[in-house]
């Protein structure tokens, strides 16, 4: 998994945390933890193109949730950034070289099968949390985030 999942869920958190319902732009959401901004805004369009974001363009535009943190699960910012494809893929070696087998194998393979099972898996518990249940976790461990983060956004405009 990309380093872009982690930004992009940071950035929900922030959009949030932002409270007076303002598009904060992708070069100040980065500044907040330091990231170049051309990639974080890369993220944050894969979020806009998966409707978990909106953005607006122009001199005081830029992003700000399009759903409550509620609706949003870990699932859904995944998939946005990473795409829907299988982390997994089977290229079928067991075929190759001198340890090929038959044509075709007589079952599927024991390798792929077992990282399908465990990335459904993976896949439900992502699903499961919602980005609501992050921001008390988050909010439990350090209570000041919010609150901090709304003093610097202020403090650029």
């Amino acid at each position: 998994m990309s380093e872009g999942v982690e930004w992009a869920l940071h950035s929900c958190l922030n959009l949030a945390w932002s409270g007076d319902g303002r598009a904060v732009s992708a070069a100040r959401l980065a500044a907040w933890h330091e990231l170049p901004a051309a990639y974080l805004n890369k993220q944050l369009q894969a979020l806009a193109r998966a409707g978990i974001v909106s953005s607006t363009p122009g001199p005081r535009g830029g992003f700000r949730l399009a759903r409550p943190l509620d609706s949003i699960t870990l699932m859904d910012v995944v998939a946005a950034v990473e795409g829907p494809d299988e982390a997994f893929r089977c290229a079928e070696i067991r075929q190759q070289g001198p340890g090929g087998g038959e044509e075709p194998p007589a079952a599927d393979c024991a390798i792929a099968h077992a990282m399908g099972r465990a990335e459904l898996a993976w896949r439900r518990a992502l699903a499961a949390q919602t980005l609501d249940e992050i921001r008390q976790q988050a909010e439990r461990q350090a209570p000041e985030a919010p609150e901090r983060l709304r003093a610097w956004l202020a403090a650029a405009r």
